[in-house]
């Protein structure tokens, strides 16, 4: 397989929130991450915006993304 990212990503478990414009969220575990992205796990993708900010509380960690790709509950984001 061919390795496509651009930053290497690394393995993590993490508790996170995916923060909407609109002042919604749903809460995310951040499975591995990288300077340009992460995979993240939802309990539903429906309803998710083009647009959202990873937050990692307990980093401090803030990050707007958009979704790349998703498969089930999973799904790629990149750091705008």
């Amino acid at each position: 397989m061919i390795e496509r990212r651009t930053a290497q990503r690394h393995r993590v478990l993490k508790q996170g929130m995916l923060a909407f414009n609109g002042g919604g969220g749903t809460d995310c575990t951040v499975r591995n991450i990288s300077e340009s992205g992460a995979r993240i796990e939802i309990a539903s993708p429906v309803g998710l915006p083009d647009a959202f900010t990873l937050v990692i509380a307990a980093d401090h960690f803030l990050r707007h993304c958009h979704a790349v790709w998703s498969a089930d509950r999973r799904i790629g984001v990149a750091f705008d």
